[in-house]
């Protein structure tokens, strides 16, 4: 009975600790993620085999899984550059990103858990001068802001093409003038859309006045051709059948006969 407690000590501390090699062997790899290997004593960080996956995994306690969000993220960039002309630009825009998968030993390798202070913000941010470089304020602030948008996207695609880091999207959100500009601008526009209102309004109304001479040229000729084909016979003939259809009219009235030769009987009825 005297022997139990110094046996039970070694058995307590052996149980101990192997909880605490089991811990250090176990690891949970959560939705979205993946892990990199390290071998303390076996060449470092794992490259030439994939990622550890989500859920568990038992891993020899000497050594180390570094644990890297694999899903798409977003980054909000804040950023000051100059256009063609040299005016200080504020431009605000998000990127879409993530770390390819397959790679993912290499980019903790060569690039480290910081990857996007590292390598994503330099890129965007020197994909940003370049491209809003090109342009002057007017054409950022009206018409160019999609083209923008998509030659930063394809400067940030080639700047990271060795990375290890895949750009899905650029999203430019806001692009911000000096308001003595951007109030400059305004005014122009303003004017450019007054002065096509203006023109807009002259089209209608020679539209309108070429309408109106056709019209009437319309109207002129039929009176021309309408004139030609009439002649005293033929308004006698028109005038004979009005008169018959008068007096076939059951209702009373008076013939009164007109004078000359080409005289036509006026008919007075009293209905």
């Amino acid at each position: 009975m005297d022997r139990l407690p110094k046996i039970g000590l070694p058995i307590l501390f052996a149980v101990v600790v192997l909880i605490i090699i089991i811990a250090k062997s176990t690891v949970t790899i959560n939705s979205g993620e993946a892990g990199v290997l390290y071998k303390t004593f076996g060449g470092g960080v794992v490259t030439d085999e994939p990622p550890l996956s989500e859920g568990f995994h038992l891993v020899a306690p000497w050594n180390r899984v570094f644990v890297y969000e694999v899903r798409q993220q977003s980054l909000d960039e804040k950023m000051q550059v100059l256009s063609s002309n040299g005016l200080e630009i504020n431009l605000d825009a998000t990127v879409w990103f993530q770390p390819t998968y397959d790679n993912l030993g290499k980019l903790h390798q060569e690039r480290g858990e910081a990857y996007v202070q590292r390598v994503l913000q330099p890129a965007i941010r020197s994909a940003a001068r370049s491209v809003v470089g090109r342009y002057i304020p007017e054409q950022l602030y009206a018409s160019k802001r999609e083209a923008i948008q998509r030659e930063i996207f394809e400067e940030t695609q080639i700047l990271l093409a060795n990375q290890y880091v895949q750009i899905n999207e650029v999203l430019v959100r806001d692009v911000s003038l000096p308001k003595s500009i951007k109030d400059a601008i305004e005014r122009k526009l303003g004017q450019e859309q007054e002065s096509l209102e203006y023109v807009f309004r002259l089209e209608k109304a020679e539209q309108e006045a070429e309408r109106q001479r056709i019209d009437a040229e319309g109207k002129a000729r039929a009176n021309q051709i309408l004139s030609a084909s009439l002649n005293d016979q033929i308004l006698k003939e028109k005038g004979i059948q009005a008169t018959v259809e008068l007096a076939r009219s059951p209702n009373a009235k008076v013939v009164v006969i007109g004078g000359g030769d080409g005289g036509m009987p006026l008919i007075l009825g009293n209905n």
